[in-house]
């Protein structure tokens, strides 16, 4: 019997965990080791952030979940690998410690013949000044990227809507909290949907409502924009993205690395070099990922960290690491099977892989500060790949270290993103989007790097329709209801 050791059960990982014990069954073990207890559908945090949504109806409890699929579940974080064993064995193992199920603080060491990481990213508000402490995030701004956060989040905008109502002009900033932030996507769906919250508390004209972010120019979204087809031409999503924040009487700050936050003021780095500030009395500014910090040890207990992840603290694969400069950047440097080069028992899916480099072209202000986005990774193509993963793996453990491994190259994949503008029956809107491939490959497709046959998009009331039924079904889906994996990923 093999075990395969899945750490971490977001989006990935439960989709890498789900289909590896369907597809392996009772002959082999899966173990997720993840330290929450509940599943949480993200994108739908939005909607918990303007209290369209409550915190049960985007999340649900894993353990029973797991039970009924016969996977072994430790609510634990996973804390460092062990690749060679240690001097008294030499099987693989890591070591977890306990969150939750009566353990909490325990140790442990949990032994694995292939191993999934899967752990997503560390939440790094301590990397601004003043934006949090860690993973912890201050003060002064609100977050959408956990339930939690947003059920806080909208707490304080209720404040901020009351106090318009009152006759008090309220200043709302929303974006990014650093130069490398990724993950633009969700601030833009946020920024939306309190415009259109706060029309529907008739307080739109007491707001004023801004958005700050590290891209270069709007629509950028980490993927270096895209051009879709409408109407028989191609739109550029910067004109798309612009005209939307025009209507909805949204100015901007872009290229912007935010260096500082204070109690109702940022500090931020242009990049021209030029510096500036920016008064608020709400704000949400996501922070930039990172890897978890796993640490890796010899068989001797000699750090190995730098072996098996990049210093960034993602997990290295198939990649090509050594690209160099942009003017070389190919879409075959990215990864295709997620398989780490050192061990070939070990992959990494969703976030916590290591991509080779940006997508969006790398900038920097003239005072040598970074100021580009980081490549997204998350929502289908997530699924994508630790679906792939699992496949691959379950084939080496059925028919040997030479099974042919499963591809899932970001360069060769489609995706669908289904942005919320404002939730509502007759009222809402949404940008649905599809893109082809999420990597541009100028090598095939010269000019745009991208297939305009697949790459088209559209805003209205149909596209929230879309948004509304997918939070439905990816839900239905990750409970494991009758005919779950008929829904793609």
């Amino acid at each position: 019997m093999a075990r395969l050791v899945v750490m971490g059960g977001g989006v990935s990982g439960h989709t890498a965990a789900t289909f590896a014990k369907k597809w392996l069954g009772d002959e082999h073990e899966v173990v997720v080791v993840t330290p929450n207890s509940q599943w949480n559908w993200i994108p739908s945090n939005i909607w918990v952030g303007v209290g369209q949504m409550t915190k049960e109806e985007v999340t649900f409890p894993l353990a029973p979940v797991y039970e009924k699929a016969g996977i072994d579940f430790r609510q634990a974080k996973a804390v460092s690998i062990h690749p060679y064993g240690n001097k008294e064995s030499d099987k693989e193992y890591i070591t977890i410690e306990y969150t939750g199920q009566g353990k909490e603080g325990q140790t442990e060491e949990l032994t694995y013949d292939y191993l999934i990481n899967a752990t997503g990213p560390k939440l790094n508000f301590g990397a601004t000044p003043g934006l949090g402490e860690g993973t912890q995030i201050g003060e002064h701004t609100v977050s959408v990227c956990t339930a939690d956060h947003a059920v806080h989040a909208n707490l304080e905008l209720r404040q901020i809507f009351e106090k318009a109502k009152a006759g008090e002009r309220q200043k709302i900033l929303i974006g990014t909290g650093h130069g490398m932030c990724t993950c633009q996507g969700a601030a833009f769906e946020y920024i939306f949907n309190i415009e259109h919250e706060a029309n529907n508390a008739g307080v739109r004209d007491m707001l004023d409502i801004k958005w700050i972010s590290n891209e270069s120019f709007l629509g950028d979204f980490g993927i270096g924009g895209l051009h879709m087809k409408r109407g028989g031409y191609a739109a550029s999503s910067r004109l798309f993205a612009e005209s939307l924040y025009s209507e909805r009487g949204i100015p901007w700050i872009i290229g912007a690395h935010v260096s500082k936050v204070e109690a109702g003021k940022i500090e931020y780095e242009l990049l021209d070099g030029s510096t500036g500030e920016e008064e608020f009395d709400f704000a949400m500014l996501i922070p930039p990922f990172a890897g978890v910090g796993l640490k890796a040890y010899d068989k001797e207990g000699e750090d190995m960290t730098d072996v098996i992840f990049a210093p960034n603290g993602f997990m290295k694969v198939d990649a090509k690491y050594d690209a160099g400069a942009y003017e070389n950047w190919k879409a075959s440097d990215w990864p295709r099977t997620y398989q780490n080069p050192t061990f070939s028992n070990m992959f990494a899916c969703g976030i916590a892989f290591a991509p080779p480099h940006l997508i969006s072209k790398p900038m920097s202000s003239p005072n040598g500060t970074p100021i580009n986005p980081t490549p997204p990774r998350t929502g289908m193509p997530s699924g994508i790949i630790g679906k792939a993963v699992a496949h691959s793996i379950c084939d080496l453990i059925k028919e040997g270290e030479n099974a042919h491994l499963h591809e899932a190259s970001m360069a060769e994949m489609g995706a669908a993103c289904v942005a919320s503008a404002g939730k509502g029956l007759t009222t809402g809107t949404a940008a649905a989007l599809t893109v082809y491939p999420v990597v541009p490959d100028f090598e095939k497709y010269p000019g745009l790097g991208r297939d305009l046959d697949y790459t088209f998009g559209e805003i209205g009331l149909a596209g929230h329709w879309i948004k509304h039924i997918l939070h439905h079904l990816f839900i239905y889906k990750a409970k494991l209801k009758p005919g779950w994996t008929l829904i793609p990923e």
